[in-house]
């Protein structure tokens, strides 16, 4: 048994009972990355934490969207929030990244296009 394991077993819980149904009934929907989504959004991510810009990260999934949230240190707020709303495809796009703050930077259809806006613009200077 792992260590999450047993500590949920001591509290009384199993693991991912938040999504399990009741028995007889489907499980809930539930949105999430698929493996090609979480492979960009982590390329992205060890690439920030190798420049020493972000140190932690947490990824929710909900019936109607996934959060990967970014920190800079785990007891704070997340700097930023990449969202996947797929009611949103249509329109402005299923991605988004959001600011602490709430305000969306980038929305799109594309996961790889919205996450350029973590890109440092390298300008070359004149001494």
């Amino acid at each position: 048994m792992s260590e999450a394991e047993e500590s949920l077993s001591l509290r009384g819980g199993t693991p991912y009972s938040s999504l399990s149904a009741a028995p007889g009934k489907p499980a809930p929907a539930v949105v999430s990355f698929n493996r090609r989504e979480l492979d960009q959004i982590l390329r992205v991510y060890g690439r920030m934490v190798a420049e020493g810009e972000w140190r932690d990260y947490a990824m929710d999934f909900h019936k109607d969207k996934a959060i990967f949230s970014i920190f800079r240190r785990t007891s704070e707020m997340p700097l930023y929030r990449i969202e996947k709303e797929p009611k949103n495809a249509r329109r402005q796009g299923a991605y988004s990244v959001v600011a602490a703050g709430g305000m969306i930077l980038k929305r799109g259809h594309e996961l790889d296009k919205v996450l350029r806006i973590f890109e440092k613009k390298r300008h070359l200077t004149l001494v």
